[in-house]
């Protein structure tokens, strides 16, 4: 996980995002904040949302797409829809995932999680 790539996630996003800015409540910040920057896999989960962004995959093609194991990205998915972050289409292994209109509407807390993952990745960490 890069500077650069979160760089690129900001730009991604802000290009798909409409000009129309909403303020964003104090519980969405903070799930979005604990499923991007608090746990081990939250970089993994910002990258399925960011290829999510672009358009609808199954289980298996995030799989190759990310270059990841298939049980990883099941898991990852599963936290995902468990949260409201994504919507699975169909049953089984040829399940289809999209964004969830509640991330469509609050996408702007999602940039600033980034911004937080960001801000922790470039701190220095001084021990005494």
């Amino acid at each position: 996980m890069t500077s650069a790539q979160l760089l690129e996630f900001k730009e991604l996003l802000r290009s798909k995002t409409k000009t129309e800015q909403r303020k964003v409540d104090k519980q969405t910040s903070k799930l979005l904040f604990y499923l991007f920057t608090s746990t081990r896999g939250g970089f993994t989960r910002l990258r399925i949302i960011m290829l999510l962004l672009e358009r609808s995959y199954n289980t298996h093609q995030l799989a190759q797409e990310l270059d990841l194991d298939y049980k990883a990205v099941q898991h990852h998915m599963k936290v995902l829809e468990k949260n409201n972050m994504i919507i699975k289409l169909g049953d089984k292994y040829g399940a289809i995932f999209h964004l969830s209109t509640f991330l469509e509407v609050n996408i702007s807390a999602l940039d600033m999680a980034i911004d937080k993952l960001d801000r922790t990745i470039n701190q220095k960490k001084v021990y005494l």
